[in-house]
C-alpha cells in the first residue's frame, strides 16, 4: 500500500518588498500531528512537492502549548494557532497563510508591532514601579476577580484583528484585544488609579467609535475571552468619562 501522505500549500514570500507565491509540498503522515510538526519536516527536508530544493519554510513559534500566541496563522481559511491545529481534522490539500492584518517579515512570519504599540498606547500594565516597600495593595473582590482572570488568559495572538473587518489599511481602529485589556487593569485596585487616562485612550482616533460590532473577534478568539462583553462595558465607562470630564464631576467610574 502506498504510504500516507499530507500535502501543504503554503504562502510564501522572501521578504516584506517581494511577491507572495504559493508552494506546495507532500511530507509522510504520522498520527496526531500538528501543524507545527508538519511545517518542522518541511524545515528538515525542504523539498517542494515536484522534488525542488527549496528554502526552508519561515514561522514562528514558541511554547508549542497555546500559550505565548506566536504562531498565529490562516489555517484552510480560519485564523488560529498552528500548535493546537491538528492535521486529522483540517481537509487536505491544508492551505497556510500568513495573517492578512500584520505586515508579512517573511513567508508565514509576520511583524504584531501594532497590537503590542497599542498596549502601550492605553498603558495596559499596572505601575508599580517603586512601590515594592508599601506593602500588599488592597484585596480583589471574587467577582472581579473571576473577571480579570477570564480576561488575563490573552495570549496576543492578533487573531481576532485578523477577523476584525474593521481592522484594515483604511482604519486606525486598536481592535477588541487592547480594549479588553483596558478592561482587565480598570479591575485591578491599583491599576484602576490610571483607569482615567486608559478610557480617554479609547475615547481617541482607533478607539471604540471605530468599532463595528460585527462580533467576529469573540467567535475567533481561542482563548474564549468575553471580548464583546468587554467593548460593552468600555462603552459604557468611556461614557460616564465623557460626562465626567465634560462637567468635572468628582462621580467615580466603576
Amino acid at each position: 500500500m502506498a504510504e500516507k501522505t499530507i500535502e501543504l500549500v503554503i504562502r510564501r514570500q522572501a521578504n516584506p518588498e517581494s511577491k507572495p507565491y504559493d508552494e506546495k509540498f507532500v511530507i509522510p503522515y504520522r498520527p496526531n500531528m500538528n501543524v507545527i510538526a508538519a511545517l518542522m519536516e518541511i524545515q528538515r527536508n525542504p523539498v517542494n512537492a515536484q522534488g525542488e530544493k527549496t528554502t526552508p519554510v519561515t514561522w514562528d513559534m514558541n511554547c508549542l502549548e497555546e500559550v505565548c500566541g506566536a504562531c498565529s496563522m490562516v489555517i484552510n481559511g480560519r485564523a488560529r494557532q498552528s500548535c493546537s491545529t491538528i492535521i486529522d481534522t483540517l481537509e487536505q490539500p491544508i492551505r497556510l497563510e500568513p495573517m492578512a492584518t500584520f505586515p508579512v517579515m517573511r513567508d508565514l512570519q509576520v511583524d504584531r508591532s501594532k497590537m503590542f504599540d497599542n498596549l502601550k498606547r492605553v498603558k495596559a500594565w499596572v505601575p508599580v514601579d517603586g512601590t515594592y516597600d508599601l506593602g500588599p495593595g488592597p484585596r480583589m473582590p471574587e467577582k472581579k476577580r473571576q473577571t480579570a482572570y477570564e480576561l488575563s488568559k490573552c495570549m496576543t495572538c492578533g487573531v481576532c484583528l485578523e477577523v476584525c473587518p474593521n481592522v484594515n489599511q483604511n482604519s486606525k481602529f486598536m481592535g477588541a484585544q487592547p480594549i479588553s485589556q483596558v478592561r482587565l487593569f480598570n479591575l485591578h485596585p491599583t491599576g484602576s488609579m490610571n483607569k482615567d487616562e486608559r478610557l480617554h485612550a479609547l475615547m481617541g482616533e482607533g478607539g471604540l467609535a471605530e468599532c463595528g460590532n460585527s462580533q467576529n473577534c469573540v467567535k475567533a478568539c481561542p482563548k474564549g475571552i468575553p471580548l464583546t462583553t468587554s467593548i460593552a462595558a468600555m462603552n459604557r465607562q468611556t461614557n460616564f468619562q465623557l460626562f465626567k470630564s465634560f462637567f468635572g464631576s468628582d462621580y467615580q467610574v466603576n
